[in-house]
C-alpha cells in the first residue's frame, strides 16, 4: 500500500472532524500539551487517519501513535477492535502508548 493512500484517506474525513469536535476531557488535555510542538519540538496531529483507522494522537517524525481508549469494562468486542487495530500499526512499524490492558510483569523480564 502506498503512503499516499495509507494517511488520512478521503472516505475518513468527516469522521476524522467529527472526532475532533467531540474530543473528551482527556484527549483536550493532552493536546494541549501536544500541539504546537510543545513537547521536544515534535509535531503531533490529533484524530489522524491511518489506514482505515483513526488514531488519537500522530507524530510522524517519531512513527508514534497515542491512543486514549479509556476503559472497556471488559467488553469484549471493544477489546478485540483495539488489539486488532493495534496488531495494524504495529505491522507498519508504528509504536503506541495508551490504556493499555495491564501486562504481567514477565512480559518486562527479557
Amino acid at each position: 500500500m502506498k503512503n499516499q493512500n495509507l494517511f488520512n484517506r478521503k472516505s475518513l474525513k468527516f469522521f476524522r472532524s467529527s472526532l475532533r469536535n467531540k474530543s473528551t476531557s482527556a484527549e483536550a488535555a493532552l493536546w494541549n500539551i501536544l500541539k504546537s510542538k510543545k513537547l521536544n519540538a515534535r509535531k503531533f496531529r490529533r484524530q489522524h487517519s491511518i489506514g482505515n483507522y483513526i488514531v488519537d494522537f500522530f507524530c510522524a517524525s517519531e512513527k508514534l501513535v497515542i491512543e486514549l481508549d479509556g476503559n472497556p469494562h471488559g467488553e469484549y468486542h471493544k477489546i478485540e477492535k483495539d488489539k486488532k487495530r493495534d496488531q495494524y500499526l504495529e505491522s507498519l512499524g508504528f509504536s503506541i502508548l495508551g490504556n493499555q490492558p495491564p501486562r504481567p510483569a514477565s512480559a518486562f523480564v527479557s
